[in-house]
């Protein structure tokens, strides 16, 4: 989005008609896989769409041809409970924790496939709390995420990350890993000042660990276009950040919950819906902007 992105295109855009998401090109489906791009799905307030942001864009991405891996990397395991598993009834061997914990454990072993074939994830459950008091007296331990997601690049075209909602060890390990990250933004005051200190803690990320670690965008979620402060948020946000902003925008909906208790990605569960075609129009915007192959 440019400059000169007027605040009623954004509003025209958020209506999410099946118009607006053929406004941008399909991208071809790839014949060969591999050299995953890593994205962190992140920010720093709870309750923004991180997780049905990673599963959505996730499956939007596999309908476009992508073949892709989730990593759950918060101990709430929302992520992987909105899957269709429950993960606290899973052993700590086969989740995320012991990836991350146990050089000698081949994280494919951990893979699990969704509902939808070429969407693939390692689950979480509760365990994952742990590292972080573990990881912060290892040595080098912000780059074990790193080193267990580099083999597995190889089978996927992207990787995304559903971080927990804390610059804490979690979220670091997530953006040491990362070649970029997506920012969802809540149409709300408070989510558009935290977001400068969210950048500050990228910069020093990128100046202390990811020199290359980009922001992919920040996407605008929950958002009511007949609320009056989500509109002045969201035209704010444009006029802050015009060249950082997806102009895709998520609106608030019941059928996030809906498909969440179903286990399922919103287009499988309501293929037809104005969410499922957001999220659509969001990984057709991502390829187009070079966030993803």
């Amino acid at each position: 989005m440019n400059a000169k992105s007027t605040f009623e295109e954004v509003v025209t855009t958020a209506s999410l008609t099946d118009s607006a998401a053929k406004t941008l090109p399909t991208p071809t489906p790839l014949t060969t896989h591999g050299g995953a791009k890593v994205i962190s799905i992140f920010n720093q307030k709870g309750g923004v769409g991180k997780t049905t942001t990673t599963i959505n864009l996730g499956a939007a991405l596999v309908e476009l041809g992508r073949r892709v891996l989730l990593v759950d990397f918060d101990p709430q395991g929302g992520m992987t409970l909105g899957l269709g598993v429950r993960g606290n009834e899973l052993p700590k061997e086969e989740t995320v924790y012991y990836a991350i914990m146990d050089p000698s454990h081949n994280p494919e072993d951990i893979v699990l496939k969704s509902s939808m074939p070429g969407l693939d994830f390692l689950p979480a459950n509760r365990e994952l709390a742990t590292a972080e008091t573990v990881l912060g007296a290892e040595i080098g331990s912000q780059f074990f995420l790193k080193r267990v997601l580099n083999p597995l690049k190889d089978f996927y075209d992207v990787i995304l990350i559903d971080c927990q909602p804390t610059m804490g060890q979690l979220a670091i390990n997530a953006l040491v890993a990362s070649d970029e990250v997506i920012v969802p933004l809540q149409c709300e005051w408070f989510s558009l000042h935290g977001f400068i200190e969210l950048n500050n803690n990228l910069n020093k990320v990128r100046q202390a660990l990811n020199p290359d670690l980009k922001l992919s965008g920040i996407l605008a979620t929950m958002y009511d276009r007949r609320a009056v402060h989500n509109r002045e948020v969201l035209a704010r946000i444009v006029e802050q950040f015009p060249e950082d902003t997806f102009e895709t925008i998520i609106a608030k909906t019941i059928r996030f919950s809906e498909s969440s208790v179903k286990g399922e990605p919103i287009v499988q569960y309501a293929q037809n819906s104005g969410a499922a075609n957001a999220y659509r129009r969001l990984a057709r915007e991502l390829i187009s902007r070079g966030g993803a192959k």
